[in-house]
Parts: structure tokens; C-alpha cells; sequence
């Protein structure tokens, strides 16, 4: 197993503008794929069986690549794609942020055809991360944009895109960057609050499922770096990972310790993380 993390570039981070490679110690491995369609990358998401890499490319296109980083299926670009972040419906259809239309649309699995919005254009001031429930239930983060349009909070559609709730959580020192479900079932946000601030406060909150309440806060020890958090995700383990600027920090979600600084590597900037076979495993 290894980690995978985009690393934004340019304008939207001065990163490496790559898709990187890390053992599980934080070991860099370096590029998992050279293929040139891959830039300033940024959802990641793997397939059911986890024999496919899903990837958002900043060139306006979907890619899915093997455990050789080759690219098998490709969308062809796509003018005005823009993608954010991307994951897997429980149906086995690839959804996708879209930031210029402030919408998710979805893609067949096989990335073949023209992407479907499942949710209205402009159904959120600026989209910051989703995920998909078992039952189909969408929770949508509702964050703050590069030119400081938008909101912090959660809005959350059922599986035929029709609201549930437009203001899912109450919570004042919240500003969403990414979301993902527990295995507990609750949602679990990165933020940045408030937003690009010089001295903002940044943390991972878990919310409740059913009420939107606030339910535990996970921070890193005083000293341990975590600036910029972004993409989350679950390891086979069990352990939540986040990326941040320059490192990806892992908590154990069970009794909420900080585990470690697993990365470190100055202009990281990452995206997203994601976990996804060697190819000896």
C-alpha cells in the first residue's frame, strides 16, 4: 500500500504540480505517473475493487490510471471542466466537484460520454468537498471561494438531488476545505477559519450524521505544523489522514490522538490524499 497525494501548482499553490508517491513511514517514492495529461492534479478517488486510480487533472479532464500509473480511460478534455474534488458513488459512478459551476456532476464508471449534473448549477456559493452515503444521501461543503464568496457550512440532497438541508451544521469557527464520511457514519470536514486569514485556526471536525452537531475537533499538538489543510481520507486501517501545506498528518479516529506527521516535504501543497495498492501488494 502506498499514499498518494496531489500537489497543486502555479497560481493555486506553487506546489509540484504532480501526482506523489509516499511509502505508509512517509518515505517519498516520488512521481506515481509522468503522463503528461496529468496537471496541477486534484481529486483522487479508487475504484471498488481498487484496481483503478480516479484522477482530476487541471487540464480539464478525468483520468483513471493503473497500479503502473499508466493511463487505461481518459474524458478527453473538456472545456470549462474545472474539476475540484472527486469520488465514487456507492452505485459505482465517479462524481466530481465542479468549481466554476458550483455543482457536482457524475461520470460512468468507465469515464465514457458527457458528465451528468446530479445537482443544479450554482447550488452552492463556492463547492469545497462532497461525499456520497450509502443510501445515496450527498453532504456537500459549502466553503469560502479564492475571492472570498461563499459560506461555511454544509448542505446536504438525497439521492435524486433534491435538498435536505441547505444549512446542515451550525457551527461558528468552521470554514470547510474538504469532506468525507466516517466509518462511524458521520461527516468529517478539514477547515481553515476563517479562510486565508494570517492567523487562522485550523482543525478537523467530525459532525453528526442525523443532527449536523458538532461532535469532536482534532487538532495536532502545539508545535506540529498544519497549515492549509485540505483533502481527507480513511485508511484501511481505520486512521484519518489529512494533506496540508508541506505534510499529511494521521489521527486515530477511535479515541481522536494525533498519530503523526506521516509526510513532510516543503511545497507539498497538497489537494488530496488517497491510499492505493503497490503493485507487489
Amino acid at each position: 500500500m502506498q499514499i498518494l497525494v496531489t500537489s497543486a501548482s502555479g497560481a493555486n499553490g506553487n506546489g509540484y504540480g504532480s501526482l506523489l508517491s509516499f511509502d505508509l513511514d512517509g518515505t517519498a517514492r516520488g512521481t506515481f505517473s509522468a503522463d503528461p495529461r496529468i496537471t496541477d492534479p486534484r481529486g483522487l478517488s479508487v475504484s471498488a475493487d481498487r484496481k483503478l486510480l480516479y484522477v482530476n487533472s487541471g487540464s480539464d479532464r478525468i483520468l483513471a490510471l493503473d497500479a503502473t500509473g499508466e493511463v487505461v480511460r481518459d474524458t478527453g478534455p473538456i472545456p470549462g471542466l474545472n474539476a475540484g474534488g472527486g469520488s465514487l458513488a456507492p452505485e459505482g459512478r465517479y462524481l466530481v466537484g465542479l468549481r466554476s459551476a458550483r455543482t457536482i456532476a457524475a461520470f460512468a464508471a468507465d469515464l465514457s460520454g458527457a458528465p451528468q449534473r446530479i445537482l443544479p448549477v450554482d447550488i452552492v456559493p463556492f463547492p469545497r468537498g462532497f461525499a456520497s452515503a450509502e443510501d445515496g444521501t450527498v453532504y456537500l461543503a459549502s466553503g469560502i471561494g479564492p475571492n472570498g464568496e461563499g459560506e461555511n457550512t454544509i448542505a446536504v440532497f438525497d439521492a435524486y438531488g433534491t435538498p435536505l438541508a441547505s444549512r446542515f451544521i451550525a457551527d461558528d469557527a468552521v470554514s470547510p476545505l474538504d469532506l468525507t464520511i466516517a466509518p462511524n457514519g458521520n461527516i468529517v470536514v478539514s477547515s481553515e477559519f476563517p479562510f486565508r486569514a494570517p492567523h487562522a485556526t485550523t482543525s478537523i471536525r467530525e459532525y453528526d450524521y442525523a443532527t449536523g452537531k458538532l461532535v469532536r475537533v482534532f487538532t495536532p499538538p502545539s508545535g506540529i505544523a498544519f497549515d492549509q489543510p485540505r483533502g481527507l481520507r480513511f485508511s484501511p486501517d481505520g486512521h484519518l489522514y489529512c494533506v496540508a501545506r508541506d505534510s499529511v498528518l494521521a489521527f486515530d479516529f477511535d479515541d481522536g490522538r494525533f498519530l503523526d506527521s506521516v509526510v513532510r516535504m516543503p511545497r507539498l501543497n497538497g489537494q488530496a490524499v488517497i491510499f492505493f495498492p503497490l503493485l507487489a501488494d
